[in-house]
């Protein structure tokens, strides 16, 4: 089978709507690989950020991006971990200052393009389900079903401090949600890939629905792709 027949799942939308929770079941449900794209990005923030090589430095950004090797995988728990050559990131890229970085870094249009390739290299049998912000729209414009996830400000902020809390880290309501609307801004007017669902996505709000709601409406939208069934 060809890359390009490997079948794929996109699941885009802003940050906080739920994508990397709905994206690690669905994807345990089909049994397909899983490709979390921010993830990528806050990889390649920390380490920028442990090299001295500041957010803007493309030259150095893209030394970096070139030669990392991100790999995610389930613990016995069934939580997803982040691997970057071999070493567990995961709770070191889930801090809100990785996070804002790795916007800053997402924004400039080589470090998308010198990322590109390790994304759809994701793209193996059985299948794929792509969590991001441009899956459906640049990165993989021909997958099978393409979802935008979206949800209100206020819904995101409350996921976010919950999953922090459950996380160990500290922090409060306010200045997160502060941070998702300032990251809403910068991820829908960058010049390059911005935050934008595709023409032929399924738009999902997922505010005040239950993650199990969310996941059978993906499933859902799967089941009535011609010429497919799981």
């Amino acid at each position: 089978m060809c890359n390009a027949e490997v079948p794929v799942l996109t699941l885009d939308g802003p940050s906080g709507a739920g994508k990397g929770t709905v994206a690690r079941l669905v994807s345990e449900s089909l049994h397909w690989h899983l490709l979390d794209s921010g993830a990528i990005y806050r990889v390649l923030a920390l380490s920028a950020e442990r090299a001295g090589v500041a957010m803007d430095d493309v030259t150095a950004l893209l030394g970096i991006a070139r030669t990392m090797v991100v790999d995610f995988r389930l613990d016995e728990r069934g939580k997803l971990q982040v691997l970057l050559d071999g070493d567990d990131l995961t709770k070191a890229i889930r801090s809100e200052t990785c996070g804002k970085r790795a916007s800053q870094v997402a924004a400039l249009p080589a470090v998308r393009g010198a990322l590109l390739q390790c994304q759809r290299a994701f793209r193996r049998p059985p299948g794929l389900v792509a969590d991001g912000r441009d899956m459906g729209t640049v990165v993989f414009p021909d997958a099978l079903v393409k979802i935008y996830l979206t949800a209100s400000v206020e819904e995101r902020a409350r996921r976010r401090y919950k999953q922090l809390m459950e996380q160990g880290i500290s922090g409060t309501i306010r200045p997160i949600l502060r941070e998702i609307e300032a990251r809403d801004v910068r991820d829908c007017t960058r010049s390059v890939s911005p935050l934008v669902p595709a023409p032929d996505a399924v738009i999902l709000d997922t505010t005040g629905k239950s993650v199990e709601a969310v996941v059978n409406m993906v499933l859902s939208q799967i089941r009535r792709c011609s010429g497919y069934t799981l």
